[in-house]
Formats: structure tokens, sequence, C-alpha cells
């Protein structure tokens, strides 16, 4: 299946995360464990994802309890954001920032399916564009898009434009389940800047924009709103 993917895809065969998987399709699973898998699926996914992203530097010397003297390390880039989508992307947010060995800005996009054309419309966007002092924040160096679902891939390119526009300089995103040609059509926004990482591709999509088998609405089943 990935071989048909560009190549800027990368699809997990991580056995743990791909039992998760399983598990967090079935419509028996509850809102709590859902929240603990889309958690567990993240720190998997992200711990793949970033050990291609990322490299080491030698840091300052630092000192142990006991006074001996080492090298520290430090991992770059050290300017990234991530960019949770709201609102499912929420869930994946704290598995990234238990990943990260420093503290990173959040900056959230609120992107939804027009119900008719299926098309993305953003009703939120909080990227610091109105910062214009050079003492002030600048674009990621590497910015981390969190979304759980890539169905016809249409809000997930919108996002990937506006970090374009914002001037980050790296895109990767992480997404729990992608149907194939929504990722084809990810992964053709920006080949030259996006690296997009999921545990799994699914063929389909049903005529509502919904991935088939899929696991459902992330989001509702998150946060307890199914059939709202």
């Amino acid at each position: 299946m990935s071989s048909s993917l560009p190549p800027n895809v990368h699809v997990s065969t991580h056995p743990c995360l791909l039992a998760k998987l399983s598990q967090l399709r079935s419509k028996t699973t509850s809102a709590r464990d859902v929240k603990t898998l889309i958690h567990d699926i993240s720190l998997l996914l992200g711990s793949e994802a970033l050990a291609k992203a990322m490299t080491t530097a030698p840091g300052p010397q630092g000192e142990t309890p006991l006074g001996f003297t080492y090298e520290t390390t430090t991992a770059t880039p050290g300017n990234i954001s991530l960019i949770p989508i709201l609102r499912s992307g929420l869930g994946m947010v704290e598995a990234i920032q238990t990943i990260l060995p420093q503290p990173v800005p959040v900056h959230h996009l609120g992107l939804f399916r027009d119900p008719i054309t299926l098309a993305p419309v953003e009703y939120y966007n909080n990227l610091p564009n109105h910062l214009v002092s050079p003492t002030q924040e600048t674009a990621s160096d590497l910015a981390i898009i969190l979304d759980p679902i890539i169905a016809t891939g249409g809000t997930c390119a919108a996002a990937i434009q506006t970090l374009i526009e914002w001037g980050a300089k790296r895109v990767i995103v992480l997404s729990v389940l992608g149907a194939a040609e929504g990722v084809k059509k990810v992964a053709e926004e920006w080949p030259e800047g996006t690296e997009i990482w999921l545990a799994g591709v699914d063929q389909e999509l049903t005529q509502g924009g919904m991935l088939k088998p899929g696991l459902g609405d992330v989001g509702d089943r998150l946060f307890l709103t199914i059939g709202k």
C-alpha cells in the first residue's frame, strides 16, 4: 500500500501502534479509551517522525548529582511549533509535548469541512501573523500539524498553505489515519517542505467524506458529541 504513496508519506509498521489502531477502530471503545489510544498512537508516531526530522548537537558542560561533568546534548531545530487542527487535533498535543525536550508554542487552527462541498473553511487562526517586531516571535523552523484524520485532504492541505504563508520552513503532518487519495493530495501541496506520518491508510471514502472502514469522527468520540 505505502509503495503507491508519494515518497514524503510514511506509514508506520510498528506492531504496537497497529494493534492500538485496531482497538481504536472498534465502536465498543469507550471515550476514555479513545483518548488514551489517540495519545499512545501519537506518542509512537511522533517518536518515529521526530527521529527523522531532528538532529542532536553538543551543548554546554553539565554536572551530575555526584559532581561529575559531562557534555550535554541538545536537539535541533529548537524553533518548533505544534499546530493542532481543532478540535480533534487537541487529543494529540500532550503526546508530542511529552516527546520534545523543551516546551514549544502551540498555535491552534480551526478548520471545518463544508457539509455540501466538503471544501475547508477556516474559522480560527492564532498563528502570530500580527507580530511584526523583529524582537517578537517569528515563524517556526519546524511546524508540526496534528490532525488525526486525513479524509479528502482539503483541510490538511489548507493548513499547510496557511503555514507556508506564515513562513514555516518545514512541516510535519502527524495523522492517525488517512484515506489514500486524501493523503496524496496533502503530500502534493508542498512536497519539498512537508513530510506526512500516519499510523494507517484506508483506501475508500464514503459519499459523505468519511473513511471506510475508518474509525468514525474522532472529535465526536473524544468529546462525547456523537449524534449532535
